[in-house]
């Protein structure tokens, strides 16, 4: 009977990651740092704008660590549409805590009404010029040691192969962009727009519900999130609910103070409070996001690791700008939407161009090692050109690009933008 069941059972797994002395040592990192925000904020010391910028963005980022595995380790217990929503929630909450913050300000005092859509540009364009290349780099070089030992062709190391199921959210992604386009053109982000697009966010968990359901797959969880996950269910439920707790309140509690130091930080080192804003916040709150996706891509997870950066685009081209003017009506903005300068107008427009860019680069599910480079090449372009008409000739430059490569993968256009509205069953979609 044993050595039936021996030669019937698959090769042992390699041994589950446990939760050692190192894990729990991560862990009580992240809450250390976060203790001096939470004694400035308890007791209103502020000694200067700097120092609160490093306390609340040093809180900030641990805080967003112990998010992050915390919502990858519930995935073992949460399940179907429920999973999905709850978790595109917890992901986002640290950037979005700020943001917010910006545009509810922004509604009774008009100076912060572009630090709202400064954050938010910042952040999409450092996923898509920094983020998504990272994870095809790593992952193209992850693929060297299996095309050695004859298990990967040798074009693996040159085009990341995306997963089939990653078409609906390119197809959502697709949708937004062009939608997005509305935005400079209206000079605002009207309350009737931003109402769109939150829908446009639930039908997009619906429908990424759906794909969820029928690939009927777990996800493997690494690092951090696969030793919470080893955890006996109990503790692991009561865990996980103490780091969701905990991580919330530190960044729920820094987020305000961290981003007012940000703004007054920028006259003390004499640099502009905007580019801190746009930039710098961003950095602290895709920085887990990044190393989650990062070690997807180590561990030879490539397609599952781009995927995670671009359901992250979506989030924010539906959740988080369809939250923005309203934010600023609740902060006392009138009910028209959040309105946008010149400046906003143009960073609008880059970040859509380069959206396009993105899409059109993966839309035939390949990501090609020359497409990454171009990306954060074009990238990297913004920070020398950052006058209003170099901006303009940077967006028109990615949407030809856009164009010339939409035109190669031609038959890949129409089953995109018809995935999100296709059956799950349907073979374009699959």
């Amino acid at each position: 009977m044993t050595d039936t069941i021996a030669v019937q059972s698959p090769a042992p797994a390699a041994p589950a990651p446990r939760m050692g002395a190192s894990a729990w040592g991560r862990i009580a990192i992240c809450f250390a740092i976060a203790v001096p925000a939470v004694v400035f904020r308890l007791t209103g010391f502020a000694p200067n704008p700097v120092v609160d910028l490093l306390v609340f963005g040093a809180a900030v980022v641990a805080a967003s660590f112990l998010l992050a595995w915390a919502a990858e380790a519930a995935q073992k217990d949460i399940a179907g549409a429920l999973a999905i929503a709850i978790l595109a929630l917890i992901a986002v909450l640290p950037e979005y805590a700020v943001d917010l913050y910006y545009a509810f300000r922004s509604g009774s005092d008009p100076a912060y009404e572009q630090f709202a859509a400064a954050n938010m540009t910042g952040s999409n364009r450092l996923l898509l010029g920094f983020g998504w290349p990272l994870v095809v780099v790593i992952s193209l070089l992850v693929a060297r040691r299996f095309v050695r030992v004859g298990t990967l062709p040798a074009s693996a190391t040159r085009v990341l192969e995306l997963e089939r199921s990653s078409r609906v959210d390119i197809g959502f992604l697709a949708l937004l962009a062009v939608i997005a386009f509305l935005i400079p053109a209206m000079g605002s982000i009207p309350m009737w727009f931003g109402f769109v697009l939150l829908a446009a966010f639930v039908l997009y968990l619906w429908r990424a519900s759906k794909t969820a359901d029928d690939d009927g797959e777990d996800e493997e969880l690494v690092g951090m999130a696969g030793n919470l996950a080893s955890m006996p269910q109990r503790a692991r439920r009561w865990t996980i609910v103490a780091l969701f707790v905990a991580a919330a309140a530190v960044i729920l509690s820094s987020a305000e103070p961290f981003a007012d130091a940000l703004v007054q930080s920028g006259g003390a080192l004499g640099i502009d409070s905007y580019f801190l804003v746009q930039w710098l916040a961003p950095l602290a709150t895709e920085a887990p996001e990044f190393i989650v996706a990062a070690l997807f891509a180590l561990r030879g997870m490539g397609g599952a690791a781009i995927g995670t950066l671009i359901a992250s685009k979506v989030n924010q081209w539906s959740l988080l700008v369809g939250s923005l003017p309203i934010a600023h009506v609740l902060g006392g903005g009138t009910t028209g939407g959040l309105p946008l300068d010149g400046r906003q107008v143009e960073e609008f427009m880059l970040t859509a161009s380069q959206t396009v860019l993105g899409v059109a680069i993966i839309i035939a599910l390949r990501f090609h090692r020359w497409s990454a480079i171009a990306l954060v090449a074009l990238f990297a372009v913004q920070f020398v050109v950052t006058d209003t008409s170099g901006r303009w000739v940077l967006s028109i430059v990615h949407l030809v690009v856009a164009l010339v490569v939409l035109w190669i993968n031609r038959r890949d256009v129409m089953p995109t933008i018809t995935a999100p509205f296709r059956r799950p069953s349907s073979p374009a979609v699959r």
